[in-house]
Order: structure tokens, then sequence, then C-alpha cells
């Protein structure tokens, strides 16, 4: 969707020509049929990240995961980023995180927010889809992005991706073709995952399909096959975006059906309840992604000129719109059929490391508890710090950490603890979710901006 940036509140492209494509899915198979045949055989599983087996999505532990969350748009919201806090906390896996590459009037999202923003999804135990929406409606929309130019934005992004593909997956571009000659989505597609691959990506890629992602032309659904093909890695999810096209559950059920058959995968990258003034069949693509398989990612929390699709409204939790209510507690909802990806399984997940980072020594402490400061990244002007705390012998139920600056450094913000700063101190509590540690565990904490460059003091932990 377009119409959820206060810039662009108008509407106008999904078109109800629902009646075609009910009639076009049996089309849509026979002309599928040979061309999955071309995927790379026995697809490479990408070492301990996302990767796909046939229809399914598999984590990094070599688990099934179900998508089961919904969209947060960073770029028009930056100062809403407590969100994925709240998310995580009702009950979502994943969230789909709105970025900008520059080409729209928006803005562009730079890689220490990426960092800042992954980071923060592991801290959360949400799973990160990451997604340029400066292409949405390309062909057709005033200064879209076309797809070449998404991969030159994560291009800039690989130094602080590289590494993170147990936690995030890559939505290439957002409905990056309107309803103009939607036709060319195929070739545009396959050489973006070429080109992704070649730059060295090897997460899980998202690609999304054309007229404005409802593909009601049969554009995915009949050449989605060649698009995997093109995959040497053979790592690709295919997203469909589900608004008044779908407003009968049998053309929820041919669309499924038809990857079904084809043997590919596919999430409902977007839908609502309603759009436009029209509604839209929610309940059965819940009920048919639950019975199949299918993850799935409501679009919005919050943040949309049109509140009808906002699940919370002002970024609330005890806001829920009848939206929030479908999305979130109705039968096949997030709160009764979400699970956790494994990898977050009894801890936070592991700190990555690359080279040239920063780690500070452990101190020893009395044994209750002990702290670290990882340096994520440091851009010269600013840099991000990572917290791990690791408990003693005994759980902890909370903590407070302690440490004083070796000279020029200060916080410019900080997430998840209960902080303060004065004359070069800093002290830290935990904020009651992420207080508890197991025995002998680690857990990644809270995070923090700085400036000053990057540092590592020595850090103290004391059990709450």
């Amino acid at each position: 969707m377009d119409d959820k940036n206060p810039a662009h509140p108008t509407g106008r492209r999904k078109r109800p020509l629902r009646r075609l494509l009910a009639a076009a899915v049996a089309v849509a198979a026979v002309a599928a049929t040979g061309l999955w045949q071309l995927m790379p055989a026995g697809a490479q599983q990408q070492e301990g990240g996302f990767h796909i087996d046939g229809t399914q999505l598999i984590d990094g532990n070599g688990n099934p995961f179900i998508m089961r969350g919904s969209t947060h748009p960073d770029v028009w919201y930056e100062q809403e980023f407590e969100s994925f806090g709240e998310l995580s906390d009702l009950g979502a896996n994943t969230v789909r995180v709105v970025l900008g590459s520059g080409h729209r009037d928006w803005g562009t999202t730079t890689p220490e927010r990426v960092a800042q923003i992954v980071e923060e999804c592991k801290a959360q135990q949400l799973i990160c889809v990451l997604e340029v929406h400066d292409t949405t409606g390309y062909g057709e929309e005033s200064g879209a992005a076309s797809l070449d130019e998404a991969v030159d934005f994560w291009e800039g992004m690989y130094d602080v991706l590289d590494g993170e593909e147990r936690y995030v997956l890559v939505n290439i571009g957002n409905e990056p073709i309107g309803n103009n000659d939607a036709a060319q989505w195929t070739q545009a597609t396959a050489d973006a995952v070429e080109r992704m691959r070649s730059i060295g990506f090897e997460h899980t890629l998202v690609v999304d399909a054309p007229n404005w992602g409802q593909d009601w032309e049969q554009v995915m659904l009949n050449t989605a096959p060649e698009v995997a093909a093109a995959d040497p890695d053979g790592n690709t999810l295919f997203s469909v975006h589900m608004y008044q096209v779908y407003s009968e559950p049998q053309t929820v059920v041919d669309y499924f059906d038809t990857f079904e058959q084809m043997g590919l995968p596919l999430i409902v990258g977007e839908y609502a309840d309603a759009h436009q003034g029209e509604d839209v069949a929610w309940e059965t693509i819940q009920t048919e992604a639950h019975e199949r398989g299918i993850g799935w990612i409501a679009w919005s929390y919050s943040g949309n000129t049109d509140p009808v699709i906002d699940q919370f409204l002002n970024f609330d939790p005890a806001q829920k719109t009848s939206w929030g209510e479908h999305a979130f507690d109705s039968e096949f909802g997030i709160v009764n059929t979400a699970e956790r990806a494994s990898v977050y399984d009894g801890d936070e997940p592991p700190e990555t490391t690359t080279p040239g980072e920063e780690t500070t020594t452990p101190d020893d402490g009395d044994g209750e508890c002990t702290a670290e400061i990882n340096v994520a990244s440091d851009w010269g002007s600013g840099w991000q710090g990572n917290v791990t705390v690791t408990a003693g012998s005994s759980d902890l139920s909370g903590w407070e950490v302690t440490w004083d600056w070796p000279g020029g450094q200060s916080i410019t913000s900080h997430w998840n603890a209960d902080l303060t700063e004065s004359g070069g101190q800093v002290n830290a509590g935990d904020v009651g979710w992420n207080g508890s540690i197991a025995g002998g565990e680690s857990r990644e904490v809270f995070g923090f901006i700085a400036s000053g460059g990057g540092a590592s003091p020595e850090v103290s932990c004391e059990a709450a």
C-alpha cells in the first residue's frame, strides 16, 4: 500500500478487478506447469539462516517458521521506536519494517538506523522483515524507484545485514509495479534477485507481487517459477498483498491452491479486513493460512492516514481498533496462533560479531551477574552499543549495570532500559520484561546510541 504514508492519502490504485482473478487461476496453473521444475535442485540451505524447503520457510535451527505479525512504518515514525516492544508484547513473532531509500519524499533510512532496528528486533524476539517502500507502484506512481534502484539501497546495507540471516529477511521492494505494464515484474524481479546474490546476500529474499501487490493480472501467479529459478540459492519467498481484490473467499482459496500446486512458498505480506470502502475476506485468509502453514503480516500497527487499517490508534496499545481485534484476537489471529522462531528458544539470540568490533571484558563481579558492552557499529560522529548481562549461578529477576566513560562519551538515545547519566557515570536497570535471566545464561538486554567514539569501559552488574 502507499496510502499509509501521510503524504499519499489517496488509494486509487488497488482496483476491484477480482472477477479476473478467479477466472484466470486455472490458466495460471497450466502456464506454470513445468516451469517450477527449473528451480535449483536441492535448494541450497544457508548455513544457520532462514531458507526455503518446498512451500515452507525454515528458520536457522531447521524448524518451520510461520509468520504472524504486523508492520511498523519506521521511516515515517522514527520517534515510535517503542512499537517493536509493543508488538512483541502483543504476541507478534514478526514485524515488517518500512524503510526509505531516499527516492521518495519520506526520507532515507541510514545504515545506523537499520542496525538499531535489527538489534531491537532481536532484543524483542521478533523476526525482522525489512522492506524498501520507495518502489511502491513503479511505472504508475510518479517518483517511484525501480527494483534496481532498491538493490542499490540494499547494497549500501550489506555490511550491516551480513551475518543477520537468522533474524532478518529482505523484502526487496514494496509493491514494486503498479497497474501499468505489470508484465515487466518478472524480468525486473529476477534481475533484482540475481543482483542481490551477486552482492553477497544470503538472506531469504521476499518479493512482492505487481498490481500494487495484489496480482490481479496473475503475473506473479504465472511466472513465480521463473523468478524462483533465477535464485541460485533457491531461497526466494513470494508475497501477495490481499485487499479488495480478495473480497470473495474463493479468490483467496484459488490463489493459495495455485501456489501449493506449484510447490512454491507464499506469504500474505499485507492484508486488512477492509480497504477503500470494500470488505476483504480476512477470515478466509487467516483460516486458510492456518490450515496450510502460510505466514501473514497484517497491515498495519499504526500511523495510517486511514484509521480503518490501523490496528491501534496513535501507536497506543490501549487504543485497539476493530481491525486490531481481528488481526490479534480472532480465532486464527496472532494471539492464538503466533509462535516465536526457535532461534529465540530459551534465551535471547547470541551476539553476532564482525571484524573490528570491540567487546568489553566482563567484570567478574560478585557472582550475581556480569555485563559487557558490544560496539555494534561506529560511524565516527556516533556509535551504537548493545549491553549483554550474564547471570551467575542463580536466576536473575532484575539487574542494574553501571559504568564510567573513559572520556568524552555521552548517550544520545537508548532503548529497553531505565537509564540515567550524570558526570560521565551511567546507571541502567531493567524495564521488567527484560529483567529475568536464567542462571548461567546471557541476554542482550538493551542498547544505546552514543557520541564520542566507541568505548569499552569496565561494566559492573548487580542483581536487582
